[in-house]
């Protein structure tokens, strides 16, 4: 085989493997493609001159062509000498480009004939993105051109119709048909010519064969006689004009006779100035123009119908005068005048008859699309209908006057591109849904895999911290039943050491899950960073050299500052064990800018302004696969018992919970940077508040009332109130709670627990303050999913205190809000 066979088998076999292709890529759509009436074809750009490797019925048989004659060449085989060469560059730049194109070009069919085609391609690409074919649907548009150029030849008919209009105008002055008036502005006189004043209604019409006489001076005031009230004030205007020095006066106006027939008259007039610059007279000319403008209205209609089928129909006449065209449009015989009735007795029933004897009133006659039985054929089409109602000068009858014209061919595009459109839709939404189903699918998986993390981290972390707890506890016990009081104190310590680690724990998980009750402020985040220096330095040893960058104008940001502080430090420390040999730690403030893009690709960030607090180390860094999992809870990489893998979960938590965001950049061995993202706060920073140095006591025995579903932590607080100096009442549940609120009890302050079962502590504050509008209110919490109110939602004299809490906590809360 020679060379050059050899390369046509290789583009035989190229071009069959990516027809092949198109199909498969179609899937289940290819019967949609099949069976609709939308030409449609697809075209392969991978291949040299990118050939068409599909193309439906439809596509052939509107361009006369078989399937062989098609696949396999560009698409120019259907342009001729007409086509217009910018919209084949127009196509040419759409695929250079890759892009959506629309364009409407001139074709032609495999037997010369040419049609209009509406071009839409758009480019299909596959999952990584690469192109790989073109889509294009077609619609024949030829009706459509076919209407434009019968616009232009309106506009040609138009332009005529102007000149025969000034030929007409001439003609009528040259023949005297036309008033004249002369006002003698001075005087206030009106001087008219008899045909002047029998068009205004001044004199009454001349007899047949006979010239109006003039009525001789008339008051100023008779030129208005005979205006149409809707034009009067806007030709009173035009003539102040003139009587104020305006020369030139041109205006068209109708006139209304004494029997209510219209005329419109075209008035032309000039003012004359006296010797000392005033207006001295005013003349003109009156022509009726009345033929002339309805020849205009007639010449309108077809304008924006386009001028296809003409008719005239007199309301409750029997007849309508047509045009050949209107009788054809209906398959009947063409004639002048066709009986109104047999026009409507062709409309299919149920849709809106073309003659509408109803419309009684002037003006445009609604536009109606409605379907017709040939007379000839019995073929149902589609016709529009469009047109006006006319009063008739001579008569003062209504007149419609008006078109109709095909639009089958487009009814029956829009059906089969909505058939299309309807069964994509339908299909889309199929595959759309069962991808969410995979979806869901996979997240629960991950869900019920982190759940399980979480569950074992937790169990193990809190089994050793129970140990430290009952252990204690169990030797406290022995020693008091053997009588020895010996180290009860060390015990005592120790088990509260491993309390307040098991508290430091829940707060980390609360933390992590954006459910920690957060005591938010306004902070300046440069004056925290600065307080923390020594603690820093203590805390990273001689090795780490820290260096502190605060920018100048930070703003403030709305956060709970010892959430924030414990944040900054975890980051710290973090940082100084990923430099064992030593190195720099920087810690930095800035404002920053958050835009949209960064927006989208963060999940729960908005975009706009916030301040960030950067820590950056140069330490040992962290791999992709570890960052993606740095946030994951009791996910660490450092050695058994040396770190719980809360940290950052715990960093994460606070700064969703504070509407911001957390963002790790880092590579191994080139070191880290954290930046901590908090929203911009536009007020004041917050006064610190006096610290004191012991729990303060009751000063005049005042009243509590403590509601608290748990009976060991109730029985704990009112025992620290009594310790206190207060009086207390107690509650198990809200709805005991508010039966002592109701009573005439005193009762200075409310201590309630907030997710109580049944009437919860915000709902029972919020009573107890319908009948003691002056209660204040302590709530306790220890998980605040009930409480709305943790993130500044508390209303006055209401304060919140975060469970586990020491006593002189309890005590100072419940003085401050006593006291305030």
């Amino acid at each position: 085989m020679s060379a050059q066979g050899e390369t046509e088998a290789g583009r035989s076999e190229a071009l069959a493997a990516a027809v092949a292709a198109a199909r498969r890529q179609a899937g289940p759509f290819i019967a949609a493609f099949e069976q609709t009436r939308q030409p449609m074809l697809v075209t392969d750009p991978r291949l040299p001159d990118n050939p068409i490797v599909y193309a439906n019925p439809a596509f052939l048989t509107l361009a006369g062509y078989a399937a062989e004659e098609v696949v396999g060449n560009n698409c120019r085989f259907l342009q001729g000498p007409e086509t217009d060469p910018g919209a084949v560059a127009a196509i040419r730049e759409g695929l250079r480009e890759e892009r959506v194109t629309r364009v409407t070009i001139l074709n032609y069919r495999r037997d010369g004939s040419r049609f209009w085609n509406q071009l839409l391609i758009c480019p299909i690409r596959d999952e990584s993105g690469a192109l790989v074919n073109y889509f294009a649907s077609q619609v024949d548009m030829s009706h459509v051109h076919e209407a434009e150029a019968g616009r232009t030849r309106l506009a040609d008919i138009e332009r005529r119709l102007a000149e025969a209009q000034r030929q007409l105008s001439l003609t009528l002055s040259s023949a005297g048909i036309a008033g004249t008036w002369d006002w003698d502005i001075p005087e206030k006189r009106l001087h008219v010519d008899g045909r002047f004043a029998a068009l205004t209604g001044l004199a009454p019409p001349a007899r047949p064969g006979t010239v109006p006489l003039s009525p001789g001076p008339l008051p100023a005031s008779d030129f208005f006689t005979g205006i149409h009230p809707l034009d009067r004030m806007r030709v009173r205007l035009a003539v102040s004009g003139i009587l104020g020095g305006a020369e030139v006066f041109d205006k068209e106006y109708r006139l209304l006779g004494p029997d209510g027939s219209v005329r419109w008259v075209h008035a032309r007039g000039r003012c004359h100035f006296g010797s000392e610059g005033r207006p001295a007279r005013f003349t003109g000319v009156l022509v009726e123009i009345t033929e002339q403008k309805r020849v205009e209205e007639r010449l309108r209609i077809a304008q924006s119908a386009g001028r296809v089928g003409a008719f005239e129909h007199v309301p409750g006449f029997a007849t309508v005068a047509a045009s050949p065209q209107f009788c054809s449009l209906l398959g009947l015989v063409p004639s002048r005048t066709v009986a109104a009735s047999a026009v409507n007795a062709l409309v299919v029933e149920g849709d809106p008859p073309l003659m509408a004897p109803d419309q009684r009133q002037e003006g445009e006659l609604p536009p109606i699309e409605t379907r017709v039985r040939l007379a000839d054929r019995g073929e149902v089409r589609w016709l529009v209908r469009r047109g006006e109602a006319i009063r008739d000068t001579e008569t003062s009858g209504l007149r419609h006057v008006g078109v109709i014209y095909d639009v089958t061919e487009s009814k029956r595009a829009e059906v089969a591109l909505r058939e299309l459109n309807d069964t994509l839709e339908a299909r889309v939404r199929e595959a759309v849904a069962e991808r969410e189903r995979a979806e869901e699918q996979l997240r629960q998986s991950q869900k019920m895999e982190a759940v399980g993390q979480l569950t074992g981290g937790i169990a193990h972390d809190f089994n050793n911290l129970l140990t430290g707890i009952v252990g204690s506890l169990d030797l406290m016990q022995t020693r008091i039943n053997e009588g020895r009081t010996e180290n009860l104190t060390r015990y005592a310590g120790l088990a509260m050491a491993s309390a307040q680690r098991a508290a430091a724990l829940t707060h980390r998980l609360l933390a992590f899950s954006r459910r920690q009750p957060l005591e938010s402020k306004s902070v300046d985040a440069n004056r925290l960073v600065s307080s923390m220096d020594e603690l820093m330095r203590r805390t990273l040893g001689e090795r780490v050299q820290l260096e502190v960058v605060v920018a100048g104008g930070l703003w403030l940001t709305l956060c709970d500052p010892n959430q924030l502080e414990n944040a900054i430090l975890n980051l710290a420390i973090n940082a100084r064990d990923a430099m064992p040999d030593g190195g720099r730690l920087t810690i930095e403030t800035s404002n920053s800018h958050l835009d949209d893009a960064y927006a989208a690709r963060e999940i729960g960030v908005r975009a706009g302004q916030y301040v960030c607090v950067s820590v950056t180390d140069t330490g040992t860094g962290m791999p992709p696969d570890v960052i993606a999992r740095a946030f994951d809870p009791f996910f660490t990489t450092k050695p058994l018992g040396q770190g719980t893998g809360l940290g950052l979960s715990m960093i994460y938590g606070f700064a969703k919970q504070s509407e911001g965001n957390v963002k790790i950049y880092s590579e191994a061995g080139q070191g880290t940077t954290v930046k901590l993202y908090l929203p911009r706060y536009h007020g004041e920073v917050e006064a610190s508040a006096e610290v004191r140095g012991e729990a303060p006591r009751a000063e005049r025995g005042e009243t509590v009332l403590v509601v608290e579903d748990d009976s060991t932590v109730r029985a704990l607080v009112i025992e620290v109130l009594h310790e206190l100096g207060y009086r207390t009442l107690e509650a198990g549940d809200g709805t005991a709670g508010l039966r002592h609120l109701q009573s005439d009890a005193h009762i200075d302050l409310l201590v309630t627990d907030v997710g109580l079962p049944g009437l919860n502590g915000r709902q029972l504050a919020d009573q107890a303050r319908l009948v003691r509008p002056t209660l204040k209110v302590l709530f306790m919490t220890g998980y605040a999913e009930n409480a709305t109110f943790g993130n500044g939602h508390l209303g006055p004299g209401m304060q919140m205190i975060t469970k586990p809490f020491p006593v002189e906590g309890l005590a100072t809360k419940i003085r401050s809000i006593i006291e305030g």
